[in-house]
């Protein structure tokens, strides 16, 4: 799942990668790019101005990966879940050269409709990006250099992974 949010807070020294945000009065922001995996756990993140379209990122998201992925196969697909802001031939073309198969979310009537118990799939990435929200250094962007504040952004997906790994562990029974 790819998603982005724009930072609500810029800090007052400015810095590269900034622009106006559209939704927050023009307000100077940074806008978040964020891949996850289906239980939430961050693989990728890219920032840019706030006022840079999302199709824009999604290449530069995709490209970011960490970790290797395996070759996908006809039994074994990648899939990838993507808004609807994404569905459009730019969308598809991007998703469709790294070998991922493309679902994009649904409206709501046609959710009711389908499944109503079903939440929508946004809300992993969403919640992914509460989760780096916790980290105060990143709440407010006070970087001046956006190369220091990817650097914290990825620090702090690496401390999200550690927490996962060590809150799974735990509750496994260890075996003499």
């Amino acid at each position: 799942m790819a998603s982005c949010r724009r930072d609500a807070g810029q800090g007052p020294n400015g810095g590269d990668l900034i622009g106006p945000n559209p939704t927050d009065r023009a307000k100077n922001g940074t806008k978040k790019s964020v891949l996850v995996e289906r239980n939430g756990g961050p693989l990728a993140i890219v920032i840019a101005a706030a006022n840079k379209n999302d199709i824009s990122l999604l290449a530069a998201t995709l490209d970011a990966v960490v970790v290797d992925r395996p070759r996908p196969t006809a039994a074994a697909p990648h899939h990838l879940c993507l808004d609807l802001g994404y569905a459009n031939k730019t969308g598809r073309t991007v998703a469709a050269a790294r070998e991922y198969q493309v679902h994009f979310s649904r409206t709501r009537a046609e959710r009711t409709a389908e499944h109503p118990w079903q939440p929508p799939r946004r809300w992993v990435v969403e919640r992914t990006l509460a989760w780096l929200s916790k980290c105060r250094a990143l709440l407010i962007r006070w970087d001046k250099h956006a190369a220091n504040y990817l650097a914290l952004l990825t620090l702090a997906c690496a401390l999200l992974w550690y927490r996962r790994y060590h809150r799974l562990n735990a509750s496994t029974p260890v075996l003499r």
